[in-house]
């Protein structure tokens, strides 16, 4: 699941947001302020409702992110770093740049997600009996009800076994602890989650020709992204298990050409070197150290007048916000942490020395040949 944008960082953690959690937003900010608000407490003017319908989606959106900072928090002190948390429909995904180490460790690491909600509905509902022996004004007390619920639930909801729930995590740990096999345990729980997911989408669809209306279709729409996200990552544990065990250093592109960070922009698009073959290249400083990466779309986009001026050291992404792995750097744990586009090219440093550069494509022609291998003749060569 990629952020559509990104809201900033929390404890050094990149805050993105998929673009269905402005639809989630909408629906909830509408709903409360159209439906159920207005039904249970009439007589306030619309505005009164829309605040209390937006903010109570603001702070529906905050416990989300703190269930994803949860799993963030574990994940590290069971030694998984984390990559970023993206906020979408179905929750959030706390992205790590590894798998946990063991069954254990996911079980942690899964298991207090659903937790943290489960509390944090605890405290709503705690503040709704507070907030009503103190005879506060009743669209607030409803208010903080919906958000009590609405917790509940999502611990429920994420404690189903399927995957890319945290009950599919739960499920996945199990399976593991089972068998001994990770691979095999990623592959049970996916398809959990795409049979959970088609099995919202029939109930959904039964709902809304019985008269359910949106309540049908959204729970058909629940089980559209549970069967998108299910099969998603069950192609990713395709691709780690093809990968497993292959070192970076045999699917980087070794020794590649850099460009000196005081080369002009209108030196670098001259210079035949670097119009060919590749779209984005190591900048190196003064003393040869890799100092960040170009993309030739970048140095495009300087205008004709100032590209004479513009050195490439101003147009480059720099080191701290490239991504950086080592020659001997698992390819299946680098896998999840790449993404499209020249600009996210990942440089292989050994010992701060550059050694190599990684893109999507030199991993996809890994896979190529890993999975359809050439035939070999009887001296270990490729046939004609």
């Amino acid at each position: 699941m990629r952020a559509t944008f990104t809201l900033g960082r929390i404890a050094g953690v990149r805050i993105g947001v998929h673009w269905s959690v402005v639809l989630i937003f909408g629906i909830i900010a509408f709903g409360l302020a159209q439906g159920r608000l207005p039904h249970a407490y009439p007589g306030h003017a619309p505005v009164v409702y829309w605040l209390a319908g937006l903010g109570a989606a603001v702070v529906f959106l905050a416990s989300l992110l703190a269930h994803e900072l949860a799993h963030a928090v574990v994940a590290r002190r069971n030694g998984v770093a984390v990559d970023d948390i993206v906020l979408w429909l179905l929750g959030g995904v706390a992205r790590l740049k590894s798998e946990a180490s063991s069954p254990g460790a996911e079980l942690r690491i899964a298991g207090v997600g659903p937790l943290v909600s489960l509390l944090t509905g605890g405290l709503f509902v705690l503040g709704t009996w507070l907030l009503a022996l103190l005879s506060a004004p009743g669209l607030l007390i409803e208010v903080v009800a919906w958000l009590a619920g609405i917790n509940l639930l999502l611990a429920v909801f994420n404690a189903l076994p399927a995957a890319p729930l945290d009950g599919g995590r739960l499920l996945r740990a199990f399976l593991w602890w089972r068998t001994g096999d990770r691979l095999r345990a990623t592959a049970g729980a996916t398809m959990a989650g795409r049979v959970l997911g088609w099995l919202l989408v029939a109930l959904g669809l039964v709902v809304f020709m019985r008269g359910g209306g949106f309540s049908g279709l959204w729970m058909a729409l629940i089980g559209w992204f549970l069967i998108a996200a299910a099969t998603a990552e069950g192609r990713q544990a395709h691709l780690r298990g093809v990968l497993a065990g292959v070192p970076v250093r045999d699917a980087m592109t070794r020794d590649p050409l850099t460009v000196p960070a005081v080369l002009t922009i209108a030196d670098l698009l001259a210079d035949p070197r670097y119009r060919y073959r590749h779209s984005a290249f190591p900048v190196s400083g003064v003393d040869g150290a890799p100092v960040g990466l170009v993309t030739l779309d970048g140095a495009r986009r300087v205008t004709t007048e100032k590209s004479g001026t513009v050195t490439v050291g101003e147009v480059m992404v720099p080191l701290s916000q490239t991504a950086i792995a080592g020659p001997e750097d698992s390819l299946a744990d680098l896998l999840p942490r790449m993404e499209p586009g020249a600009e996210h090219r990942v440089l292989v440093m050994d010992e701060g020395r550059l050694v190599g550069i990684l893109s999507l494509s030199d991993v996809s022609r890994t896979l190529t040949w890993l999975m359809n291998p050439a035939p070999r003749g009887p001296h270990g060569v490729g046939s004609p």
